[in-house]
């Protein structure tokens, strides 16, 4: 059984950081990509960053692409988000989410295994 837990969410300050682990299990990192999606609210789910682990190849969307780092550690079968200078526009719910789909063809419908999310509120 696949699952997707992730941690490191909540209350913080403009311009700090933070970082959100996903604890994986129940299938093998060379088969799935691992990302993140996340959600605003009122707003639709959108992708924010994915790891191909196999061969470390990360993507980004452009909006946090410079200010997000995703990194994998295949040994503990988790992925962190490390997010920097967050902003209230970075509030949302984020998802961890894993799928066999190549990274470049991610969209939240195509994604078949979803965490319950963590949420980041970014307020001063």
């Amino acid at each position: 059984e696949v699952q997707l837990v992730e941690s490191g969410g909540g209350l913080v300050q403009p311009g700090k950081s933070l970082r959100l682990s996903c604890a994986a299990s129940g299938f093998s990192f060379d088969d799935y990509r691992i990302g993140w999606f996340r959600q605003a609210p009122g707003k639709e789910r959108e992708g924010v960053s994915c790891i191909n682990a196999s061969d470390g190849r990360t993507y980004y969307s452009d909006s946090v692409k410079g200010r997000f780092t995703i990194s994998s550690d295949l040994a503990n079968n988790t992925v962190y988000l490390q997010i920097r200078s967050l902003t209230p526009e970075d509030t949302a719910v984020y998802y961890c989410a894993a799928d066999p789909t190549p990274c470049s063809d991610w969209y939240p419908w195509v994604i078949n295994y979803w965490g319950a999310g963590a949420l980041v509120t970014v307020s001063s």
